[in-house]
């Protein structure tokens, strides 16, 4: 450890902090869908999806070893590369949490990361196949896939549940989806808490502390899974009321469904090594979820801006981090520099957030239109059956009375 330089240590220190931001940003993949419905009490939801994502970060290695052996070439990265693309990636985090925008924190992760290396090492650096196979293909197919799922789930869960008591089976929906949510929690840490020591992994390889090529040591996954533990706990409330309530409006059937569906998702791809991002997967959960049921509707205005985001998150992160990379190269008064500026815009995004508080109180109420497709759906509906002779009545004038025309005198 004697080559643990002080840039190495901030390395690692704003790298817990992207995690820690990577946590409270990525609560409501897990817990939104259960907090909407009523399954769990705000506070009860967070503590047990920190527990399980801390546990899940000591599972498995293998998105860590993505990122730090697949995504760059990792012995022409100097530690100063990696402070930069963290720079990128927490701004981007911070920014979409304020706006309470859904967005991949592991998109923000590589994108900070591309942007810094091509700006230090040339795009040569970039492992083009890594990045096709593993991120960008999940990135395109995991929320189609999961949606796909959830919407059919959802129609089974419905078609099943007709003849059932009402009681016992929204009781038995909510207890499904309780457990569906801890498998998500659990299958966010063998995903994005492993990014994180995959980053740290990468960044002490680039100091020399440890060989290429290297699993991450036992202490960067305890320290990981403990930040993101941490930031899941604080809950990213904003987020959460997006994805919970400003999505569309879920029946426990639904949430069971989505979640249960995004779980699926993420264990497989944390399996296979790809880098997914979680909030891809239950967002487009969430959306299957709710185009499954008879009548449900997607609030698309929310959807839509979600999606622009998601088509941002890449190249802003990577922006940043090349900005961010070309300032460090300058010596070590730029390093402060970025590390200043680093902090002072992470304390102006949160001190514009305290202007509306968002937090376990209120978390469940929302503001968001309904939207044009939603309308439209809502104006051609039927009426319940029942209602059609009164709202004839009511809407249709009955015609004037006449009278009966005098009888023609009789002919004398």
């Amino acid at each position: 450890m004697e080559n643990f330089s002080l840039i190495l240590a901030i390395v690692v220190v704003t790298a817990l902090a992207f995690d820690f931001t990577n946590g409270f940003h990525d609560t409501a993949n897990a817990m939104a869908t259960t907090i909407s419905t009523g399954a769990l009490k705000p506070k009860v939801a967070v503590a047990m999806s920190a527990v399980l994502n801390l546990v899940g970060a000591f599972l498995s290695v293998e998105v860590a070893n993505t990122i730090s052996k697949g995504l760059v070439d990792e012995t022409g990265i100097r530690p100063e590369v990696i402070f930069a693309a963290l720079v990128g990636a927490i701004l981007w985090n911070l920014l979409t949490w304020l706006v309470g925008l859904p967005s991949s924190s592991s998109h923000a992760l590589m994108g900070g990361l591309i942007g810094a290396t091509i700006a230090s090492a040339g795009m040569g650096a970039v492992h083009g196949d890594a990045l096709v196979t593993k991120v960008l293909i999940p990135a395109i197919a995991a929320p189609i896939v999961a949606g796909v799922a959830a919407m059919l789930a959802t129609r089974l869960s419905y078609s099943l549940g007709k003849k059932a008591d009402g009681k016992a089976a929204a009781k038995g929906y909510r207890t499904g989806q309780i457990a569906s949510a801890g498998l998500v929690s659990l299958a966010h840490g063998t995903n994005d808490a492993q990014k994180t020591m995959g980053i740290i992994t990468l960044a002490l390889v680039a100091g020399g502390v440890v060989a290429p090529d290297s699993d991450p040591p036992t202490w960067v996954i305890l320290s990981a899974g403990l930040a993101i533990a941490l930031g899941t706990y604080l809950g990213g409330w904003r987020i959460i009321r997006t994805m919970g309530k400003g999505l569309t409006d879920l029946q426990p059937q639904q949430g069971f469904a989505a979640q249960t569906s995004a779980a699926t998702v993420i264990l497989a791809s944390s399996h296979l090594g790809f880098s997914l991002s979680t909030t891809h997967s239950v967002s487009g959960s969430v959306m299957g979820a709710g185009l499954g049921r008879k009548g449900g509707v997607v609030r698309w205005s929310t959807a839509t801006r979600m999606f622009v985001a998601w088509g941002l998150t890449l190249p802003a992160a990577a922006l940043v981090g090349a900005l961010a990379e070309s300032v460090t190269d300058l010596g070590d008064w730029g390093t402060a520099v970025v590390a200043v500026f680093l902090v002072a815009s992470s304390a102006a995004i949160w001190k514009i957030s305290r202007r509306e508080v968002v937090d376990a109180s209120n978390v469940n109420h929302t503001d968001e239109p309904a939207g044009v497709v939603t309308t439209a759906i809502a104006a051609v509906t039927p009426p319940p059956t029942g209602t059609v002779t009164e709202t004839l009545t009511a809407t249709i004038p009955a015609p004037p009375a006449t009278t009966e025309p005098a009888a023609p005198p009789a002919a004398v």
